[in-house]
C-alpha cells in the first residue's frame, strides 16, 4: 500500500475517532465512545500496520485533549482505549497466553490508574465523583474502589474478547470488501 493511501486512511481514521469522540458531551458516553474509537485504532492495526495505526492513536488523542469538552473521555481513550488495540496485537504475536494475560490486565489496570490519578490531580476531579459515590452514605461506599476494580476488569476482559471477535470478523467478511472498494496499489 503507498504511502499516500496510508496517509489518507489513517486521515479518515483520526477525522472519524475525533468525531465519535465529540459526542461524548453526552454523558453516557464518556466510556462507550472511546473504546468503539479504539477498534479504529484496531483496523488500522490491520490495515496499515502499528506504527501507523500508533501515529492515528498520537493524533486522535492530542485532538481529543485539545477539542473535547469531556476531558475524562479524552483521558480514558489517551490512557488506554487508543493505545490497547496496538499493544494488544504486539503481545499476542510475541507471548504465550498466560504471560499475554497477565500482561493485559497489568496494561488495563496500569491505565485506568493513570487516567484517575490524572482526572483527579490536573483536571481536579473529586475522587467520589471519579467512583461514582459522591453524595452517598453507607458502609458500602469502602468497598466502592474495589468493586470498581473488579468490575473494571471483568469488563475489560469482555472488551479484550470483543476487540479480538471484532478483528476476525473485519478479517473474514469485511477486509477483501474494504480491499476492492478502495484498491490501493
Amino acid at each position: 500500500m503507498s504511502q499516500s493511501a496510508k496517509t489518507a486512511i489513517g486521515g479518515m481514521s483520526v477525522a472519524l475517532s475525533v468525531v465519535l469522540m465529540l459526542a461524548t458531551v453526552i454523558g453516557i458516553w464518556t466510556y462507550a465512545l472511546p473504546a468503539i474509537a479504539g477498534l479504529l485504532i484496531m483496523f488500522c492495526v490491520i490495515e496499515l500496520n502499528k506504527k501507523w495505526a500508533a501515529g492515528v492513536f498520537a493524533a486522535v488523542s492530542i485532538l481529543s485533549l485539545i477539542l473535547l469538552p469531556n476531558k475524562e473521555a479524552a483521558v480514558f481513550y489517551t490512557c488506554f482505549f487508543g493505545c490497547y488495540p496496538i499493544i494488544k496485537a504486539i503481545l499476542e504475536s510475541k507471548l504465550p497466553r498466560v504471560a499475554e494475560y497477565i500482561l493485559k490486565f497489568a496494561v488495563f489496570n496500569v491505565g485506568i490508574l493513570l487516567a484517575g490519578v490524572i482526572m483527579v490531580k490536573l483536571f481536579g476531579m473529586p475522587m467520589a465523583e471519579l467512583l461514582g459515590t459522591e453524595g452517598e452514605q453507607g458502609a458500602w461506599v469502602k468497598y466502592a474502589l474495589p468493586l470498581t476494580i473488579a468490575v473494571g476488569n471483568v469488563t475489560f476482559l469482555a472488551y479484550d474478547f470483543m476487540l479480538t471477535f471484532e478483528a476476525a470478523l473485519y478479517i473474514r467478511r469485511w477486509q477483501k470488501k474494504f480491499r476492492k472498494l478502495f484498491p490501493f496499489k
